[in-house]
């Protein structure tokens, strides 16, 4: 019995279930394997990496999605999706199964994330996708500035920040500033919960919808603690003046009420989201395209977060 890759659904002996088919566009019947193998996408990647506008050291593919044909294809303009296929073997295994997850756990605590899923490939492999956030109708852009911009950092200085000095970013530039600071300290229990520990300024982003600027939708959302093994930092920006050895206090007392202002009510609200959907956690964890060992580790990893927020 398979299960649909986008809507973890199971679906027979198809691979894609209607409902999954169905997010990604209503009239679409079919989803063809991705015509390239997992090295031939990497060899995609490298040679168009200076004709599309997506950076960082994944390699990723810029693709469209022809409803008629029943395909993604790849573009070098005007992509709608971002496409991850799977790395060298050995090198942050599974990483497009665990970004797939990471990203529905997300979903399930009340962070917003765009539309994503994992694709098969015509050599049996999975590659993860995403839709673009900034893209409007066919060519159509909405502003979006990552805080690397916003610090005037670059890529080469990117962890050169602290989670501290987020917060006068969100008060100088957001327009409801208090809002953005109850999400932004819910994904940082997130990030901390799920061992992503390399979100640095280029994986926040401000968007402006209307006249409103808000943080973006959460991308690169990865638990990159089980996929590098025997990682030495838990965070990517300090916090506290420190990356590991974190205490509950460090987040609840020190980040949340004295840097950001919070009251008890909402961090109470917050941390009681977590606590009521560990379960489903647990459960989606479970229904992953990861491996079973994969999936353990993950697991055990979330719960020797939980204990050290005492969550």
């Amino acid at each position: 019995m398979n299960r649909c890759p986008i809507s973890y659904e199971l679906c027979g002996n198809k691979k894609y279930s209607p409902k999954g088919l169905r997010q990604l566009s209503p009239q679409l019947q079919r989803l063809q394997d991705f015509p390239f193998t997992a090295e031939e996408q990497r060899q995609e990647a490298a040679a168009r990496a200076d004709k599309i506008s997506i950076q960082g050291v994944q390699p990723k593919l810029s693709a469209r999605l022809s409803v008629k044909g029943g395909m993604f294809k790849i573009v070098d303009k005007s992509g709608h999706y971002i496409l991850k296929p799977p790395r060298l073997a050995g090198l942050f295994s599974e990483i497009p199964q665990n970004e797939d997850l990471t990203m529905r756990l997300a979903k399930l605590v009340g962070i917003d994330v765009p539309l994503h899923g994992l694709l098969y490939s015509k050599d049996g492999s999975l590659t993860y996708f995403i839709k673009r956030f900034d893209r409007v109708g066919k060519t159509g852009k909405i502003p979006v500035e990552d805080f690397a911009q916003l610090a005037e950092k670059n890529r080469d200085t990117k962890y050169d920040y602290s989670m501290e000095k987020l917060i006068p970013l969100l008060e100088r530039y957001c327009t409801f500033p208090a809002l953005e600071k109850l999400k932004l300290f819910r994904l940082t229990i997130f990030n901390f919960l799920v061992g992503n520990e390399d979100m640095h300024l280029k994986n926040f982003s401000l968007i402006r919808r209307g006249a409103k600027v808000e943080l973006s939708p959460a991308y690169d959302l990865i638990n990159t603690t089980v996929a590098m093994k025997n990682p030495i930092e838990e965070l990517a920006l300090p916090l506290a003046g420190k990356k590991s050895r974190f205490k509950t206090r460090d987040f609840f007392e020190y980040y949340a009420r004295e840097k950001m202002n919070l009251t008890d009510k909402s961090i109470d609200q917050i941390a009681a989201v977590f606590q009521e959907n560990f379960p489903a956690w647990k459960k989606m964890i479970d229904m992953s395209f990861l491996s079973k060992k994969m999936k353990e580790d993950y697991w055990l990893l979330v719960n020797r977060r939980r204990e050290v927020l005492a969550l």
